[in-house]
């Protein structure tokens, strides 16, 4: 269209060629913390994490138990410590129950539907413990999945040899799952990282024979999302 109206401008002569030109923004990741009582452990360090996301200013960071807290604004602070104890501080449901199912349909309602998870990459980091009705958490997976460019589960569990995910809630939710990774530890997360940024996972999980579409780390090396303009 430059192209065309610069020619009209000066009276259809020749002119240069204005060519569309390729603009990559970072995607959003948006990141699930599940904070219920078997998630103690690790739920310090996952927020470590989350913290970490935010300092990239591409993340949005959700605590699910038995409510869902929004803590993107106080995990946004610099210093660790104070952000951390900011979060914790706003999250109602530490060390409670888990309602994934109710939780994630609930923030697909008021947040994911709107853009939030769409063309984003998701994180949950959770053991799948669900005393809701899985197949209620197998739709709202099944949501999440149609909507996100890539769902990415981390699992502290996962590292526990022998284990397979029997869990009725973790079960339900592997269909939609592109990644499945583990999230026990340091080296676990820096893996997680890596996944977040692209890179597939260590171990390739025999839940799952077929790989899902792209994944997900620190923000400031997010995949990209291409659009075109002029």
């Amino acid at each position: 269209h430059r192209t065309v109206r610069e020619l009209l401008r000066q009276g259809g002569e020749p002119a240069r060629l204005r060519r569309r030109v390729r603009a990559e923004r970072p995607r959003r990741l948006v990141l699930l913390v599940d904070v219920s009582g078997s998630m103690a452990p690790y739920a310090d360090a996952l927020l470590r994490f989350a913290h970490a996301a935010v300092r990239g200013r591409t993340a949005e960071v959700f605590t699910i138990g038995t409510r869902l807290t929004r803590v993107t604004r106080e995990l946004s602070h610099r210093d660790p410590g104070p952000a951390l104890s900011a979060a914790w501080a706003a999250v109602p449901d530490w060390r409670g129950g888990t309602r994934l199912g109710v939780l994630l349909r609930e923030f697909l309602d008021r947040w994911g539907q709107r853009g939030m998870a769409r063309g984003a990459v998701v994180v949950l980091l959770s053991d799948g413990w669900e005393r809701g009705d899985p197949e209620l958490l197998a739709a709202q997976m099944r949501r999440l999945h149609r909507l996100a460019h890539r769902v990415i589960w981390a699992n502290p569990l996962k590292a526990r040899p022998g284990y397979a995910p029997l869990a009725a809630g973790m079960a339900a939710a592997l269909p939609s799952v592109d990644a499945f990774v583990e999230g026990h530890s340091l080296a676990a997360l820096e893996n997680l990282a890596a996944v977040v940024r692209g890179a597939p996972p260590d171990r390739a999980s025999p839940d799952r024979a077929t790989p899902g579409r792209a994944a997900a780390s620190a923000p400031a090396a997010l995949p990209r999302e291409g659009t075109r303009r002029a």
